[in-house]
């Protein structure tokens, strides 16, 4: 068996012609790896931001302890939220399946800076004490603390226009404002983070909710949260609820819950519309400039891409060498859009609060963009290869 000597395998070798073809010119390959990553930038951040209002509507909706919600069927979103029969709540409780509910009052009130006294709205909570509200078990012990009137827990993860609250109740300040001109105390702090319809949170009973805001209908509550005994089907529950519950409640399980809410910003406002064009604008951009630079590489090597077919090339083979600089440039043009993404997302995130990261199914599907912007741009410049006739070009 013969071993192959150091000259047949450089014989043999394959030479990368379409890294070669990019790189002689290193000034047109940094121009066209800054439009993709530019376009790649901007499909990350639109797509970015457009995600991450969606999520972060429901900041609270997914923290809440329940399996099933109720909620009247007149509430498009949590900035609007309707009241119902709180005795709806107490008919859910009947199923033999239900383990215990939660009455929760949603309401929007305004809240003073204790620091600055500018007065800015808030969403506030407002449930029994001794009812479980948030998965979060630590919330248990602080809610005991709400069976004193006039007493709340504030988000520490709000925004910052609501005042140091957080850092005066570390300190071990009496933290006390006004909630809709009425005084309440801090007795505690929560983290749960703003909503995109809410800048900030806090809690309080039931008790102390209904005389902050006394024009609140007796027995009406906005939201009616059910939890099941282990072991029962919340879709099963949910259709007996239906059938048993009049139409003025409408039964959600936790998961439809949050979809519905993401419904309300995804079709009835123009928010989705308008990242979703952002994105588009960025991933056409990037084709533009990418077809230019392919173009121009094609057109100024056409002598040589003719020299090559005379010489028995076959014009898929030459084909194949301005796909694989596509290929290239999409994945040196990402590289540098990803990390660029990941900054801009930790920017956001420590400017605004909101929930926007970067996760891996919008980084596949970003570089499936750029690899599509990269092919079809290197397909459209491949129709001029075709062209190439050597006895016209010599």
């Amino acid at each position: 068996m013969r071993i192959p000597l150091l000259g047949d395998l450089w014989a043999a070798r394959r030479i990368p012609l379409a890294w070669l073809l990019l790189t002689r010119q290193p000034m047109r390959l940094l121009v066209a790896l800054a439009g993709i990553s530019f376009a790649g930038i901007l499909m990350f951040m639109q797509l970015g931001f457009r995600d991450g209002l969606f999520d972060a509507s429901i900041t609270i909706h997914r923290l809440f302890d329940a399996d099933l919600v109720l909620m009247s069927p007149r509430t498009m979103s949590s900035i609007s939220m309707s009241s119902f029969p709180r005795r709806r709540l107490v008919q859910a409780l009947g199923d033999p399946a239900v383990q215990g509910i939660t009455p929760v009052h949603w309401s929007f009130l305004l809240w003073r800076n204790p620091a600055t006294l500018a007065t800015r709205q808030i969403l506030a909570l407002g449930f029994e004490p001794n009812d479980p509200l948030f998965t979060d078990p630590g919330l248990a012990a602080k809610a005991k603390l709400l069976t004193q009137s006039d007493r709340v827990l504030f988000d520490e993860a709000s925004r910052p226009e609501f005042g140091p609250v957080g850092e005066w109740f570390r300190e071990g300040k009496t933290v006390e404002t006004e909630v809709d001109g009425k005084r309440v105390r801090v007795v505690g702090l929560v983290a749960l983070g703003p909503s995109f319809g809410a800048d900030g949170n806090l809690i309080t009973s039931t008790e102390t909710l209904l005389r902050l805001k006394p024009n609140t209908p007796s027995g009406a509550i906005e939201l009616g949260l059910i939890r099941l005994r282990p072991g029962a089907s919340p879709l099963e529950v949910q259709q007996r609820l239906r059938e048993r519950l009049p139409a003025d409640v409408t039964v959600f399980t936790k998961q439809e819950f949050e979809e519905a809410e993401k419904d309300y910003w995804r079709s009835s406002t123009a928010i989705g519309f308008i990242f979703s064009l952002g994105a588009a604008m960025g991933f056409v951009v990037g084709c533009v400039i990418v077809y230019q630079i392919l173009y121009s590489d094609v057109s100024d090597h056409l002598p040589e891409y003719a020299t090559l077919m005379a010489m028995g090339y076959p014009l898929v083979t030459l084909l194949g060498v301005v796909a694989r600089e596509g290929i290239l440039l999409a994945v040196l043009g990402y590289v540098p859009a990803y990390a660029a993404g990941a900054g801009l997302y930790h920017l956001v995130r420590s400017a605004t609060r909101l929930p926007v990261g970067m996760e891996a199914s919008r980084s596949l599907l970003i570089f499936g963009l750029i690899l599509v912007m990269c092919m079809g741009s290197a397909a459209l410049a491949m129709r001029k290869l075709g062209d190439a006739d050597p006895a016209e070009i010599f």
